[in-house]
C-alpha cells in the first residue's frame, strides 16, 4: 500500500497532497506532476504515472538502504566490508527489527537487546527470521545455478565459490523481502479474517463488539483495538439498533493490521475486492454500465473467501434498487469508480469489500502514529463482552437486522469521466478526483501488498508496533 493513496487520506478536489504521498523526499519533477495545472485541468498521463512509480522505486530503493546502514552499524559492519553468512543474518535480524518497528528508536534498542522480549512483542518473529534466512538462501542458490544473472543482479564481487556477501548483496536481498513478505504474511491475515467470518452467522460482514472484544480477551494479541481508534480508523460501523459492530474487511484493512509502516508504504492485509472489482472491469471493459449489465456480471462472481464459502452473492431486491438509484443520478449508467458503486460491492460482498467512506472522514493512522491509548484496557474488553452478550438467532434474515443501515447517498468520483447532467436531490456532493491512470499505476505497483499486524500491549509486551492501509477505491 503506497501511502498517500489510501481511500481514507485527508486529500480533496483541491490536491493530492503530494508531500503525504512521496513523504519529505519529493523530486522536483513529481512535485510538479502533483500539483501541476495540467494535472487539474486534464488530468494524470500515463506518462506522468510511469514517471511517478518509477521515483516511488527509489524512494522505497533509497528507504531499504538507509536502514540496512543503521542495522549494519548495530551488528558494528563497515559497508564496504565483505560479511559471512552468519553475519548477514545478524545484520537481516537487526534490519527486520528496524523495518518493523519503525522510528521508536527505544523501541528498537530494547528488542534488539532483549531477545525474549523480542519474541513476544513481534508476532511470530521466528517464523520471520526464517522468511529472511530463505532469502540468502534463495541468493546463494542463483549464484549456484545462474551465476551470469546473480552477477547481473548485483554489483557485488563474490560468488558462489566465495560464500561471501557485499552491501550490494544484503540490499538485493532485502528488496526481495519488501517484495514478497506480504505474500508470506498473508497467512496470518488470512487466519484473523477466518475468526472474524465464525463470529458473522448473518453474512452482514460485522462482528458486535461485544463479540470481537470477547475473542480479544482469549487471544494473545489480536482484536484489542480501543473503541475510539477503531472509530478513527474506519472499522466502527455504529449506525444498527444491534448496537456497535466492527466492519470486518475495514478492520482487515485497518492501519493497525500492517506489519510494516515504512515512510512511502506500508505492508497491509491483501484487499479481496480488488480481485472482484477486476473480474467486473473485465467483463464490462468499459467506466460505466447499465445496472442490468453489473447485476449479470456480480450474479455469477463468487466471493472466494473459502473453499466452503464459494458462492455468488445474494443480489436480492434491496441491492437491485439501489444499485439503479446510482445508474438514475448518472443518466441511466453506474461508474465503476465512484463511492456509490463501492458502497454497492460492500453490500454485495460484505466480507470482502471494505464500507467507503467520504474522503476525509476517516484516517490510516498507525498505533504509534496514534498513541497509547491505541489499545483496550483489559477493563474496557471486558466491560464490553459483557455488555451485550446476546446471540441473535442465526435464522433471522438480513432484512429484520437492517443491515444496511450504514449506507450514505454522497458519491465521489476518481475521474470526472463518469459525472452526468442531472443529479438527484439525495446527491450531496461530488468530488472529482482526476487521476485513473496514476491510481491503476500506484494500485499495480503496490500489488505485492505488503500484510499485516500489530504486537500486544497489554499481555507484558510493553511495546507498540507503528503499522497501516490500502484500498481501490477513493
Amino acid at each position: 500500500h503506497i501511502r498517500g493513496f489510501e481511500p481514507s487520506r485527508p486529500a480533496n478536489a483541491s490536491g493530492w497532497d503530494g508531500a503525504d504521498i512521496l513523504g519529505q523526499r519529493v523530486p522536483g519533477f513529481v512535485e510538479s506532476v502533483l500539483e501541476s495545472q495540467h494535472k487539474r485541468q486534464k488530468g494524470f498521463t500515463l506518462r506522468d504515472a510511469a514517471h511517478i512509480v518509477a521515483t516511488l522505486q527509489q524512494l522505497i530503493s533509497d528507504s531499504e538502504a538507509a536502514i540496512l546502514e543503521r542495522a549494519y552499524a548495530y551488528e558494528r559492519h563497515q559497508m564496504g566490508a565483505s560479511l559471512t553468512e552468519q553475519d548477514l543474518q545478524e545484520v537481516l535480524e537487526s534490519y527486520m527489527v528496524y523495518w518493523i518497528v519503525g522510528d521508536d528508536e527505544e523501541s528498537v534498542e530494547m528488542l534488539l537487546e532483549n531477545a525474549t522480549l523480542l519474541k513476544t512483542s513481534v508476532p511470530h518473529w521466528e517464523q520471520i527470521v526464517e522468511f529472511a534466512r530463505g532469502r540468502v538462501k534463495a541468493l546463494e542458490y542463483q549464484r549456484q545455478t545462474s551465476p551470469r544473472a546473480a552477477a547481473a543482479d548485483s554489483s557485488s564481487r563474490h560468488n558462489a565459490l566465495d560464500a561471501r556477501y557485499s552491501f550490494e548483496d544484503a540490499h538485493s536481498v532485502i528488496s526481495g523481502i519488501t517484495n514478497s513478505f506480504a505474500s508470506f504474511w498473508e497467512s496470518e491475515c488470512a487466519v484473523m479474517k477466518a475468526q472474524l467470518v465464525d463470529m458473522d452467522p448473518h453474512r452482514t460482514g460485522r462482528v458486535p463488539l461485544s463479540r470481537f472484544y470477547g475473542t480479544g480477551l482469549e487471544e494473545e494479541w489480536r482484536f484489542g483495538e480501543s473503541e475510539d481508534y477503531l472509530r478513527e480508523l474506519g472499522a466502527l460501523d455504529e449506525t444498527s439498533w444491534l448496537g456497535k459492530q466492527v466492519i470486518i474487511p475495514n478492520y482487515i484493512q485497518a492501519a493497525s493490521n500492517c506489519i510494516v509502516a515504512a515512510p512511502h508504504y506500508r505492508v497491509c492485509c491483501f484487499n479481496d475486492c480488488e480481485s472482484l472489482l477486476d473480474d467486473i472491469e473485465r467483463e464490462i471493459g468499459a467506466p460505466s454500465a447499465a445496472p442490468g449489465a453489473i447485476l449479470a456480471v456480480v450474479g455469477n462472481l463468487s466471493s472466494h473467501i473459502s473453499v466452503d464459502d464459494d458462492f455468488p452473492p445474494v443480489l436480492d431486491e434491496s441491492l437491485s434498487s439501489q444499485l439503479q438509484q446510482i445508474a438514475d443520478s448518472h443518466d441511466g449508467e453506474v461508474p465503476l469508480h465512484g463511492r456509490l458503486f463501492a458502497q454497492w460491492l460492500h453490500y454485495a460482498y460484505p466480507r470482502e469489500c471494505p464500507f467507503p467512506y467520504t474522503s476525509g472522514s476517516v484516517a490510516t493512522v498507525s498505533p504509534f502514529e496514534y498513541g497509547e491509548r491505541y489499545i483496550a484496557s483489559e477493563d474496557e474488553m471486558k466491560k464490553h463482552a459483557a455488555a451485550n452478550a446476546t446471540v441473535l438467532d442465526a435464522s433471522i434474515g438480513k432484512e429484520e437486522l437492517q443491515w444496511m443501515s450504514q449506507w450514505s447517498s454522497e458519491e465521489e468520483l476518481i475521474a470526472p469521466v463518469a459525472v452526468r447532467s442531472s443529479r438527484p436531490p439525495w446527491f450531496r456532493s461530488a468530488m472529482l478526483l482526476g487521476g485513473v491512470a496514476l491510481l491503476a499505476a500506484a494500485a499495480a505497483f503496490g500489488a505485492g501488498h505488503l500484510g499485516g499486524r500489530k504486537a500486544d500491549n497489554r499481555r507484558g509486551a510493553g511495546l507498540f508496533l507503528p503499522t497501516h492501509e490500502k484500498e481501490h477505491f477513493v
